[in-house]
């Protein structure tokens, strides 16, 4: 079992920068993958970051260049600094593991205003 809790979200202005951490509990393979996901009202939860265990990333087309992910070599955190903000990046974001079998916290909210 794996437990996440998200934090770091708020609101603030277009422009602006936010950092959400993720802190992670339990039983986490080595081969884990640790990401970010998002959720707008009306829309579908879509993916935002994802950080493999050899380390590699991936971004979403919408957040290349202004979004980087990262996370501790003991997977016990991941991270999302988020720069240059949107107002389009207003959502929910999740924090998700896959590891055996996908966990997600609670997710925390982001707004940003124009």
């Amino acid at each position: 079992q794996v437990q996440l809790v998200e934090s770091g979200g708020g609101l603030v202005q277009a422009g602006g920068s936010l950092r959400l951490s993720c802190a992670a509990s339990g039983s986490i393979a080595r081969t884990a993958s640790m990401g970010w996901y998002r959720q707008a009202p009306g829309k579908q939860r879509e993916v935002v970051a994802v950080i493999w265990s050899s380390g590699n990333t991936n971004y979403a087309d919408s957040v290349k260049g202004r979004f980087t992910i990262s996370r501790d070599n003991a997977k016990t955190s991941v991270n999302l600094q988020m720069n240059s903000l949107k107002p389009e990046d207003t959502a929910v974001y999740y924090c998700n593991v896959f590891s055996h079998y996908d966990y997600w916290g609670r997710g925390t909210q982001v707004t940003v205003s124009s």
